[in-house]
């Protein structure tokens, strides 16, 4: 047998007094250790309320030393911002000049600013008849101009130096103006289709015919041998054109595409203010009626006046500028309410500065465009809302497509050496397609929609597929139903589409494509010259802003330079942005766009892009103080803890004079006036703040 194995020495049991030993050591090492984190606690706290009080102390200090110099600082601010009326000054001047220079020359185009040579140009040209189409063109030209300059004057003259007659008047002759040029070319339409069988191609026994310049292209084509299997038409040399049902190809018929670059049709007033009387500004219980009824009045005067002094116009303008008067007088009212509130605030607090005054004004005009707009989302019916375009949210480019099925106007004819042609007192009349019919519809009858292939102008971008909208001639607005099958080529710019009707239709993009910004930057480029760089998610835009004028300097589309007809063109603010809007490079937010696009609520710019010599800065002004942050970009809290070696100061000025150079300062002090007043509105329009 196996030897046993021995059995492994006990543990020996540990006694009571050994464990009340242990449990007592481990009770005084706990409390020391507590006593010293007490004590570290105690000691870090005393460390960090010294720290705060001695932050409190040097906060104090700080502001009480801007509140010394803040007096100072602002009649500083106060001169320098005495630019201001002087670039008004001068541009008033430019505008006499203006004035002066037309008077001079005498090269028989009225002058837009005086109602009276207007409302002659106008009469003289209705008495012009039967002019051809060519003829029409280049009158347009001049139309066209004198439209132009007369926006022009509503939007660069303030508002303090236009009454509200000449505002109507200047208005009234837009509308004009748009409408008898829209009635010129019907009428030179006309006397060319009479003469469609003269000018028959020998081929096809039908009549095409292109007419262009750079404002207006016409495509008609008349149907002379009414073939039933010649059911695409389509230009010469062109892809543009139209797919017909058999009943328009056997019919006496004409069609006409005629692309305007500009839009007469879009109204004036893309918000309209309810019928309702209603406190637009809604704050507080204000009487507008007064200030309505005291429009009206001036109004009435007004078309009296007129009448006696002109010929009776049309019903159909008529009603038009009762429109628009009455859509001004609701203006009118919001005006004089938010500057009736001003008023009443200047009487109570004599102290308020300017400055504070205008952003008032401005924060009551923005609450009365936010209402109205509200508003106007429930003048129509549910049915119509649907498919209504809502302006605000998108924008026209492109100009408009006329298309239109006309009916043939009777040929003329050769007789004994005589021209004969029998001339309808109507005009030019349109073929209803479908045809309007009170009979019961046969179901073997079918009408298919007409095929449209338009061609997008080169001098528009288009950041999204454009969306092809058409007019609703009795509700006065673009709507999106009625189309279907839309297919766009974006290498040769073609757009195909289907309508059921035709009539007028436009392309349209989402006006805020390019909201908000990634992000902006402005540098000096020589004394009163800057380059303002905006980045959005679909492109780049360099600007130039010398003295009172602006150049697009370059556009970049993913990174890639874009030859555009706009580039290199000096223009003044106004008129440079809105050829940058016409063209779809919108960068410049309306009072109701915060409603469509996600804005920072902020007013410090955040750059951390390193230059050569250093890191950029992270400001902050609050609207009565001014300071330079500690923190950096790429920090995840925000904190307003001040830089080391910085102070407050009541303007972004004063504190950039803190570390600017006395070379740079001295720049700034004698800047241009109309260099600062040109920068300060284009910053003003682009919202880069806010929007970026």
């Amino acid at each position: 047998m196996a030897p046993k194995s021995k059995k492994a020495p006990s543990k020996k049991k540990m006694t009571k007094a050994e464990r009340l030993r242990l449990m007592q050591e481990e009770e005084e090492r706990r409390l020391k250790e507590e006593e010293e984190a007490r004590l570290k606690f105690e000691k870090e706290e005393q460390e960090r309320l010294e720290i705060q009080r001695i932050e409190r102390e040097k906060w104090s200090l700080l502001e009480k030393k801007d509140l010394e110099r803040r007096s100072q600082e602002l009649e500083e601010l106060a001169l320098l911002e005495g630019c201001f009326p002087e670039a008004e000054k001068q541009k008033r001047e430019i505008r006499a000049l203006a004035q002066w220079k037309h008077y001079t020359e005498c090269d028989g185009s009225p002058d837009p600013w005086v109602a009276q040579e207007m409302n002659t140009f106008i009469s003289l040209w209705e008495e012009e008849k039967n002019q051809a189409f060519e003829q029409v063109m280049e009158k347009s030209k001049l139309v066209l101009s004198l439209i132009e300059k007369v926006k022009l004057i509503l939007l660069e003259t303030p508002t303090y130096e236009l009454d509200h007659r000449t505002v109507l008047q200047h208005q009234g002759s837009i509308l004009r103006l748009q409408e008898l040029l829209s009635l010129k070319i019907n009428v030179a339409t006309e006397l060319l289709l009479r003469q469609a069988s003269n000018l028959a191609d020998l081929d096809t026994g039908n009549m095409e015919k292109i007419i262009k310049d750079e404002n207006v292209t016409l495509y008609v084509w008349a149907n002379l041998k009414k073939n039933p299997r010649h059911r695409s038409v389509r230009f010469s040399e062109t892809q543009i054109g139209f797919e017909i049902p058999r009943i328009l190809a056997t019919s006496n018929v004409a069609l006409r595409l005629l692309h305007t670059r500009y839009d007469h049709i879009t109204p004036l007033f893309p918000i309209a203010v309810t019928e309702q009387n209603q406190n637009p500004v809604g704050a507080e219980q204000v009487n507008v009626e007064e200030s309505t009824e005291k429009a009206m009045t001036e109004e009435k005067l007004f078309t009296e006046e007129k009448a006696a002094n002109e010929d009776e116009q049309p019903k159909a303008e008529q009603e038009r500028e009762l429109n628009l008067v009455q859509e001004e007088n609701k203006y009118e009212a919001i005006e004089n309410t938010v500057l009736q509130r001003t008023s009443d605030s200047e009487g109570e607090d004599s102290q308020t500065t300017q400055l504070e005054l205008e952003m008032k004004l401005l924060s009551e005009a923005v609450l009365a465009a936010q209402l109205c707009l509200v508003e106007n989302v429930v003048e129509l019916p549910e049915a119509s809302q649907a498919y209504k375009v809502d302006l605000c949210h998108f924008s026209t480019l492109g100009g408009v497509y006329h298309l239109d099925v006309l009916e043939l106007p009777p040929q003329c004819k050769p007789v004994k050496g005589w021209v004969l042609v029998e001339i309808l007192q109507e005009g030019l009349q349109r073929f209803i397609y479908p045809p309007d019919t009170t009979e019961e519809p046969d179901p073997d009858v079918t009408f298919p929609p007409i095929e449209v292939t338009l061609e997008i102008h080169k001098s528009v971008i288009f950041f999204e597929r454009p969306r092809v909208v058409r007019w609703d001639n009795e509700g006065k607005f673009w709507r999106s139903d009625g189309i279907s099958s839309v297919y766009y080529n974006r290498e040769d710019r073609l757009l195909t589409f289907s309508m059921d009707t035709l009539g007028p239709v436009t392309l349209i993009q989402d006006a805020h494509v390019n909201m908000p910004y990634q992000s902006w930057e402005m540098s000096p480029c020589g004394m009163n010259k800057v380059l303002l760089i905006v980045k959005t998610v679909f492109m780049e835009l360099q600007i130039y802003i010398k003295e009172n004028l602006c150049m697009l300097a370059s556009v970049k589309l993913r990174g890639k330079g874009l030859e555009f007809h706009l580039k290199g063109k000096w223009m003044a603010p106004i008129p440079f942005i809105l050829a940058l809007k016409e063209a779809g490079l919108n960068i410049f937010p309306a009072v109701y766009s915060h409603f469509y696009v996600v804005i920072n609520n902020k007013v410090r710019e955040q750059l951390s892009e390193e230059t050569e010599h250093h890191t950029w800065s992270l400001l902050m002004f609050s609207g009565d103080r001014a300071q330079m942050l500690k923190m950096q970009e790429e920090n995840d809290k925000f904190s307003e803890a001040l830089r080391e070696g910085t102070e407050f100061h009541s303007t972004l000025y004063h504190m950039m004079k803190d570390f600017a150079s006395p070379v740079a300062m001295e720049r700034v002090r004698h800047s241009n006036c109309q260099f600062i007043d040109s920068v300060c509105y284009m910053l003003l329009s682009i919202r880069v703040l806010s929007y970026s």
